[in-house]
């Protein structure tokens, strides 16, 4: 960053700053991952305040050309590709296990409750019936991507109880069963990190969550799995391609872990 701020310019600072930092990153051939300046090395560099710098970075990571982690630092950010997580009935594994990722799970509740109101109104159940109850912690590519929570009727979630599930696609186990989701509704909405949330996903408390709530049905219409899945906001955006009367939404996510729904 050779360039420096004009103070003249009609341009708020940060939008300058945001400019120079990506005309860094193209100049120099920065790749994704790579480190760029600290905060408050460019505070120096440029004679600005921490707040103009930190603009100018949330800027960047908001259009997904930045990552910032945690007691690390700030660095290129990774490319977007393609999942179809929300207008298909298709699994985390099984998606990115199309586009040639690796999905690895740490389990960190698998076990038989009773159903709370919420669970037993999403699986239509009474209260208090048996539900078998799967939370994970999803990474891609050995990189943190998703918080999910997974309930399932006991007669079907059963056939996951003694099955370690690391490195296994649940879907895929439960179609071995002739347990096959055919049709169900997907929603997304945005959300903020709690502080257990946060410390898993490797962000700061309050940070921006895409939340997935989801409800598949067989063919005979019975629901079969009740899902939360909480995506890392910092790496989501929604984009929408319309056409007509007719839309189709789907979950974008960066390599590390960006997502984009688009609706079309």
């Amino acid at each position: 960053m050779t360039e420096g701020i004009d103070r003249r310019s009609a341009a708020p600072m940060y939008d300058q700053l945001r400019q120079l930092i990506i005309d860094s990153i193209e100049a120099n051939g920065l790749k994704p991952g790579d480190a760029l300046p600290g905060e408050h090395r460019l505070c120096e560099q440029y004679g600005i305040s921490r707040t103009v710098v930190r603009q100018a970075l949330a800027q960047l990571e908001h259009e997904g050309l930045v990552e910032r982690v945690k007691g690390k630092g700030t660095f290129v950010a990774r490319p977007r590709t393609a999942e179809s997580l929300v207008h298909t009935l298709a699994g985390l594994y099984d998606e990115v296990e199309r586009r040639g990722g690796h999905v690895r799970s740490d389990v960190l509740r698998h076990e038989r409750i009773e159903a709370d109101a919420d669970v037993a109104a999403a699986l239509e159940i009474e209260i208090g019936d048996p539900v078998i109850v799967l939370e994970r912690l999803r990474h891609v590519d050995e990189e943190a991507w998703s918080l999910s929570t997974t309930w399932m009727p006991d007669a079907v979630g059963q056939y996951s109880l003694d099955v370690d599930l690391r490195d296994t696609s649940l879907y895929r186990l439960l179609a071995e069963r002739g347990i096959i989701a055919t049709r169900g509704v997907r929603s997304a909405e945005a959300t903020i990190a709690t502080h257990e949330q946060a410390q898993l996903l490797g962000l700061s408390s309050g940070s921006a969550l895409l939340r997935l709530r989801s409800v598949s049905r067989d063919e005979t219409g019975r629901p079969i799995e009740f899902f939360l899945a909480y995506h890392r906001g910092d790496r989501s955006r929604f984009e929408f391609q319309l056409g007509g009367e007719h839309s189709q939404a789907s979950l974008l996510h960066t390599e590390a872990g960006s997502s984009t729904i688009h609706s079309r």
